[in-house]
This record gives C-alpha cells, sequence and structure tokens, in this order.
C-alpha cells in the first residue's frame, strides 16, 4: 500500500490530499443539498411566489460570484456556500409547488429527483473507477455554457413582449442537461486528478451542475406529461 506521507519531506502525499478533498466535497455536497431541501420546503409552505424565488437566486448568484471566492480558503467560507445553497434550494419551492398542482405533479418530481441522481451517480462512479482526465473537455463546456446563457436571455427578452416558443424552451433545457452532464464529468475528473483542491470551490461546483440538471429534467418531464 502507497504510503500516505512522502518519504522525503514527511508531507502528506498527493494522492492523500485528493482523497481529503474529494471525501469533504462529498460531504458537505450531500449537508448542503439536505440544508436545501429544507429550505425548499420552508418556502414551499410559505407559499412564495416566482418573484420571490428570483431575488433568492440572484442573492446566491451574488453570494458564489462575490463572496466566495474571497472566502473560500477560510472558514467563512463554509458558510458562503450553506448560505448560497440554502438560497438556491428556497428558490425551488415556487417551482416544486407549481409542479405538485399539477394532476400528476407528484410523478413529475420524483423522476426528475431520480434521474438527476442517477446521472450524477453513474457519472461520478465511471469517473472514479476510470480515473479518466476530462480536462479536455473544458473549453467545449465554456462555449456551450455561453451559448446556453445567450441564448436563455434571449428567450427572457423575447417573453417580455409576448413571444414564446415552447419547442425552443425544451431544445434549451436538453442542451442543459447534457452541459451539466459534462461538467459533472470534468469538475469530478479534476478533483481526483489534482486539478481542484479547494472543496468549497468543488462542492459548489457539483452542487451547480446538479441544481441545473434537476430543474431541467423538472422542465422536461412537465412538457412531456399529459397536463
Amino acid at each position: 500500500m502507497q504510503d500516505i506521507y512522502n518519504s522525503q519531506t514527511g508531507a502528506p502525499s498527493a494522492s492523500f490530499e485528493t482523497s481529503k478533498v474529494l471525501r469533504n466535497t462529498y460531504a458537505l455536497l450531500a449537508m448542503t443539498l439536505l440544508f436545501s431541501a429544507v429550505t425548499a420546503g420552508i418556502t414551499m409552505a410559505m407559499g412564495l411566489g416566482h418573484g420571490a424565488g428570483l431575488v433568492m437566486s440572484l442573492g446566491a448568484l451574488a453570494l458564489v460570484w462575490f463572496v466566495l471566492p474571497r472566502t473560500a480558503n477560510s472558514a467563512a467560507g463554509i458558510f458562503v456556500v450553506f448560505g448560497f445553497t440554502g438560497l438556491l434550494g428556497g428558490s425551488l419551492g415556487p417551482m416544486l409547488n407549481h409542479y405538485l398542482a399539477l394532476s400528476n405533479g407528484g410523478t413529475i418530481v420524483m423522476q426528475a429527483l431520480g434521474g438527476t441522481a442517477l446521472i450524477f451517480f453513474s457519472l461520478s462512479a465511471y469517473v472514479l473507477t476510470t480515473r479518466k482526465d476530462f480536462s479536455f473537455m473544458g473549453g467545449f463546456l465554456f462555449v456551450g455554457l455561453m451559448v446556453a446563457v445567450i441564448a436563455m436571455v434571449g428567450m427572457a427578452v423575447a417573453s417580455l413582449f409576448g413571444i414564446v416558443v415552447p419547442a425552443l424552451q425544451l431544445a434549451m433545457s436538453a442542451l442543459i442537461v447534457l452541459l451539466m452532464s459534462g461538467f459533472i464529468l470534468y469538475d469530478t475528473s479534476r478533483i481526483i486528478n489534482g486539478g481542484e483542491t479547494n472543496y468549497l470551490m468543488a462542492t459548489t461546483s457539483l452542487y451547480l451542475s446538479i441544481y441545473n440538471l434537476f430543474t431541467s429534467l423538472l422542465y422536461i418531464l412537465g412538457v412531456m406529461s399529459d397536463d
């Protein structure tokens, strides 16, 4: 068995540090997902509208863009991560209430949850088993994400003028599912290959992939339902 310490310096080996980041990431990810479920349940019980959900989403983005990068290497960063995931979880409340109001809403939500879990665990297991390096996907994923963001902004502007194209929204959701699946491969690969050494940043990246994967699957299943 490989020693977890470097024989010359006595410092922890790279493999040990990688394993530590991976364990911390998955532990924090599990806690933040549970916390998000709690905050989603609270906003559902409060009956908050989509406007409140949008405000919480914007607050979460402000935390992850402006606050987390400055606190990622300190204990305060943990509170920022929980604040970020709690706000995003809370923003799901209005959306979940909308789908649960449908006659088959409970089935749609459970299928979206199951599909998200299946995709995440399958892709994570593949990377952890093969230890394949997916860093080559970084450029493609970035370009795809920019295209998706521009398209979403365009659709949002069009909706202000009453122009809504359901087929385009469905295609966008399918694209996001593919992109988030790619990011799960990419981010997990970076962790196990030493490209990401900060478990707070790693947790945030994986959480965002799971969050967007779930909401996109929820929309796709909702459109495909009979309601």
